[in-house]
């Protein structure tokens, strides 16, 4: 295969030069496939969510609360996921997404105190909670903040 055969699937191609309109022998003629009269055979649809001069929905239903701009989304890892770890090893974000533990960061990463710890470890993540802290240490673990 090169670049020079390459081609569509059969069938996942459709051509876009069908003429309508073109009278009857066409098979699209006359009315070209809008059906008769209506404000869908003319020309300039209406946008969507336009409900003819109803108030439409979006309108209808009250607004609530507000989206606060400055708000962080950050991901929340209990210590018994660590366990999964071997001894000693030096724990960062990038580690968590190659062993599949988070797929995005987002804003940050905190370790949280819910589970148990066997092994020493060196966390390096944005926080911890004072469990979490706690815990990782009383191994002989270190808990770093990036």
């Amino acid at each position: 295969m090169e670049l020079s055969n390459l081609k569509p699937a059969a069938g996942s191609k459709h051509s876009d030069n069908f003429r309508r309109g073109r009278g009857h022998g066409s098979g699209n003629g006359k009315t070209a496939g809008k059906g008769h009269k209506g404000q869908k055979a003319r020309s300039g649809a209406t946008r969507p969510g336009f409900e003819g001069g109803q108030m439409p929905l979006y309108r209808r239903i009250p607004k609530r609360g507000f989206t606060n701009i400055n708000s962080k989304t950050i991901i929340g890892i209990n210590v018994s996921v660590l366990e999964r770890f071997e001894q000693d090893t030096v724990i960062t974000v990038e580690t968590l997404m190659e062993a599949g533990i988070i797929k995005n960061p987002r804003d940050g990463v905190k370790i949280l105190g819910n589970g148990e710890l066997t092994k020493k470890l060196t966390v390096k993540v944005d926080a911890f909670s004072e469990g979490a802290k706690s815990k990782i240490e009383a191994l002989g673990g270190t808990c770093e903040v990036i």
